[in-house]
């Protein structure tokens, strides 16, 4: 099996994914999973797809991640492994897609605008 490589973004996040055959290692930023993501609910994220489809433990994936906060980056990851196991084979996507791991989330912060405190909340008004 050759490497494949995958892209996932989640806000400001991008992980970029290599997918190796293995014993299913994964390693984030030259550094294991458990001491990246320390917390058990960010591992689980990651692990979400592998597990759907029980293809934990048979491949490794080695990835950089950049960019916003820990739950940004440990979903871009998520959606990384989703799709490289989607190359890997087509019987995955349905399962996958159900699941809704295929979808790339397009929410985003909010720009702030001129005029505002943030991109919403506005100065307190005064009629006197």
């Amino acid at each position: 099996m050759n490497t494949i490589n995958t892209i996932g973004r989640r806000k400001t996040s991008i992980a970029r994914l290599y997918m190796n055959a293995g014993k299913g290692s994964i390693t984030i930023n030259k550094r294991e999973l458990k001491e990246y993501f320390p917390s058990e609910i960010m591992q689980t994220i990651v692990k979400q797809p592998l597990t759907l489809v029980s293809e934990d433990g048979k491949n490794d994936f080695q990835v950089n991640v950049k960019g916003g906060g820990m739950k940004g980056q440990a979903e871009a990851i998520r959606l990384a492994i989703a799709r490289a196991l989607c190359e890997v084979s087509a019987e995955y996507r349905p399962p996958l897609k159900k699941e809704g791991l295929l979808t790339r989330d397009p929410r985003m912060v909010e720009r702030k605008k001129y005029g505002r405190r943030k991109a919403r909340k506005k100065f307190q008004f005064s009629k006197r």
